[in-house]
């Protein structure tokens, strides 16, 4: 004699709420899901650093030999002092950080102030500047290359950070297009009639700014600065081109063989270049980027969710 085995009405009740949840999202099987794709993406985008990092910890045996992929028979660390060397830190990194503040923040509040003022105020051909001011986000750096290289020439600032930091301040800096529409967007939620109560009371327009609208657009020029900071930090070929030294750490990598060769000349025992310590280079380049997501992605989460990118 067979039995049949069932559950209970409570026991399927629980199975259910355990699977699907309340509302679905809060259930086993849409955590699941959701877990399985961030894991899936998220594996796409460190790939790169798994493999830099690994393989700059790497011997020479170890690079040629293809049985050795993920671990190394051997840690190398002597790598990273030598790309350290090369690449001139700690003087290369503070160097590379001033000059990035500089330029980031001349570019935030350049950036803050035009934005404000197409977003509150009404003149002549308005709509003409700023969608002049959107197409300089479209058209290529190359296109404005010599011209600009010809006026920094004529101002006798060729081949000084005054050819960043002069178009940072002006409004027009890299990718400063949107860094103004950012702030544009934001300053368009702000209730008019803050600004009309603050008109009432005798308030100047600089005081409107400064009292009432930079308090509430803390958001967007934090957004703007990290952004700011990161393209002006990966920005090596307009840096090249019109700085001309290596104020950046990614113009110190790329002369990294040759400042290589010139500390451990050719034929030293024991000192040839390998892709090891390139790779070394490369993540002791990029660290800094790095701490700053790791330290401050909630700040950068809030301030992204808070500003109007997203449409809101």
């Amino acid at each position: 004699m067979t039995t049949k085995w069932t559950l209970s009405p409570e026991r399927k009740a629980k199975i259910q709420r355990f699977f699907l949840g309340k509302t679905f999202t809060d259930g086993f099987l849409y955590r699941f899901v959701i877990y399985t794709l961030l894991l899936s993406f998220s594996y796409i985008y460190l790939y790169p650093l798994l493999f830099m990092f690994i393989n700059s910890l790497k011997s020479v045996d170890d690079l040629i030999n293809p049985g050795v992929q993920w671990i190394p028979t051997t840690l190398v660390w002597e790598n990273y002092t030598r790309a350290f060397q090369v690449l001139n830190l700690p003087n290369s990194f503070v160097d590379s950080t001033v000059y990035v503040l500089k330029v980031s923040i001349a570019v935030t509040l350049s950036s803050a102030l035009i934005g404000y003022g197409f977003a509150r105020f009404e003149f002549p051909f308005k709509k003409m500047f700023f969608a002049f001011m959107l197409a300089t986000f479209i058209l290529p750096s190359q296109v404005t290359l010599v011209a600009n290289m010809l006026i920094f020439r004529n101002l006798n600032i060729i081949s000084t950070e005054w050819s960043m930091l002069l178009p940072a301040m002006s409004g027009q800096g890299i990718n400063a297009a949107i860094y103004i529409l950012i702030f544009y967007t934001f300053y368009r939620t702000i209730p008019g009639i803050l600004i009309e109560s603050a008109e009432v009371d005798g308030a100047t327009q600089f005081r409107i700014f400064r009292t009432i609208v930079l308090p509430l657009a803390i958001p967007s020029f934090v957004i703007v600065f990290l952004f700011s900071f990161v393209w002006y930090w990966n920005e090596s070929y307009i840096t090249g081109l019109y700085v001309g030294a290596r104020v950046t750490l990614p113009l110190w990598l790329q002369a990294f063989r040759a400042s290589y060769e010139t500390i451990f000349p050719p034929g030293t025992p024991g000192a040839e270049l390998n892709e090891a310590i390139l790779l070394a280079g490369n993540i002791l380049t990029i660290l800094p980027l790095l701490l700053i997501y790791f330290f401050g992605q909630r700040l950068f989460t809030q301030s992204i969710d808070r500003t109007g990118i997203t449409g809101e």
